[in-house]
């Protein structure tokens, strides 16, 4: 091993993952003895729930993004930039791209990834949006593709260009489609007075028979309401067939021009080589049993979207939430660090779900209530906010809010760096 990791006497627990189940499990180690080694192949943390908001200019990405290095103050804690390419669980090693590590204890807390369920058209050229560089990727191409628009002597390449498909209903397509709304109604009409921003289309398309399935029936007609208020076409029951980068198949041959189409439909479970298979769900999801050890591998364990608990009462497993993330990783930290070795299960508690859909306008469910509307938006915007990691993120976060809710002003449309289309004709 060398020395890519100090040595030491105690027992090394290697977390691969700094989502937020990964920095709730180190956080609550409270300095137990032992030494925690955390790789991910960034070195920052994203709130991702606000991914959205970077891609439609309306927060920067370093306001949602956190140090890894600077959120633990343990002594003991190792940081490394790394890929882990597989597992060895008879060995007790991991390889990475740094080379071979030892561990004592694993946690695998590598979250999820973008699920296209097998369609490679689909993944070719759809946009995706779990990471920052994605994030920043849609905003460039957002502000080029008006850029385009006005130099266009086509009325179709022009509507086409404006022509914005977003695919799941759930919240992250809810979120992006209300934003997209709202930048359309201001800030790109003040931009470009030279288009008819009346051809600007938001398509937003969903699979099942209703918007934010997840969550109640009053907050998806609720949700669904607003979202046709602010222009947005909500296509229920709409499956996407096929999309080469140009024209979109949908409900078994019905076509439209898009020259952008979003990837919000689901989410996979993002595991890693050496698991055995029988212990990997066909989701990608690992399973673990009550204390989140996975099935079949002593010493491992799963926290996070990329685990999987199947209960009495999850026969389907947990929600992949960032909630349940947060809670599994407290909770295996407890049994760590419990003197008396008794291991607590681990029991999800529901804290409610929420969704906004632009200013004033927003759903929450609560165990015990469920509202609409301003003061439901007020709640998003505080929990969200809270939830953020940094005086600074949080104060530079509620700045924009309170700028943007005053001046209807989206102040980030920047092109960084400019995208390519990921349409190659030659790949086809």
């Amino acid at each position: 091993m060398g020395s890519l990791i100090p040595k030491t006497k105690e027992k090394r627990i290697i977390v691969i993952g700094g989502g937020f189940a990964g920095i709730n499990f180190v956080q609550h180690m409270n300095f137990f003895p032992c030494q925690i080694v955390m790789i991910d192949k960034k070195n920052y943390h994203t709130f991702q729930p606000l991914l959205y908001q970077v891609a439609t200019a309306g927060l920067e990405a370093d306001s949602i993004s956190y140090p890894l290095r600077g959120i633990f103050n343990n002594e003991n804690f190792v940081f490394r930039i790394a890929d882990v390419l597989e597992i060895y669980p008879d060995k007790k090693q991991i390889n990475t791209t740094l080379g071979i590590m030892d561990y004592d204890y694993l946690v695998i807390a590598t979250g999820s990834k973008t699920n296209y369920f097998g369609n490679k058209r689909l993944e070719q050229n759809t946009w995706p949006m779990k990471s920052v560089p994605e994030a920043l990727n849609l905003r460039s191409l957002l502000i080029q593709n008006f850029e385009d628009a006005l130099i266009s002597d086509s009325m179709e390449k022009r509507r086409a260009l404006m022509h914005y498909v977003i695919v799941g209903a759930g919240p992250t397509g809810v979120e992006l489609a209300g934003a997209l709304a709202e930048l359309k109604s201001k800030a790109l009409r003040n931009d470009y007075p030279e288009l008819e921003l009346d051809e600007m289309e938001i398509w937003l398309a969903e699979a099942g028979p209703r918007v934010l399935g997840a969550m109640s029936q009053a907050a998806g007609d609720k949700a669904k309401e607003y979202l046709e208020k602010m222009g947005v076409k909500v296509m229920l029951n709409t499956k996407i067939d096929d999309y080469d980068g140009e024209t979109l198949v949908y409900n078994g041959g019905e076509r439209v021009k898009a020259s952008t189409v979003i990837w919000a439909a689901g989410v996979a479970g993002n595991n890693i080589k050496g698991i055995d298979p029988s212990a990997i769900h066909r989701s990608g999801r690992i399973l673990v049993d009550d204390y989140n050890e996975v099935v079949g591998h002593p010493d491992i364990y799963a926290i996070g979207d990329v685990s999987l608990m199947i209960t009495d009462l999850n026969p389907k497993g947990h929600p992949m939430l960032a909630q349940v993330a947060i809670q599994q990783g407290q909770n295996l930290a407890k049994n760590f660090t419990r003197d008396t070795g008794q291991k607590t299960p681990f029991q999800y508690k529901d804290l409610g779900s929420m969704a906004t859909i632009g200013k004033n306008r927003a759903v929450v469910d609560l165990p015990k209530w469920k509202f609409q509307g301003v003061f439901a938006w007020f709640v998003w915007m505080f929990v969200h906010l809270m939830s953020l990691i940094g005086f600074r993120n949080r104060f530079i976060t509620f700045v924009n809010w309170f700028y943007s809710y005053f001046k209807y002003d989206k102040g980030i449309r920047l092109i960084i760096r400019p995208v390519q289309r990921k349409l190659d004709k030659s790949e086809l």
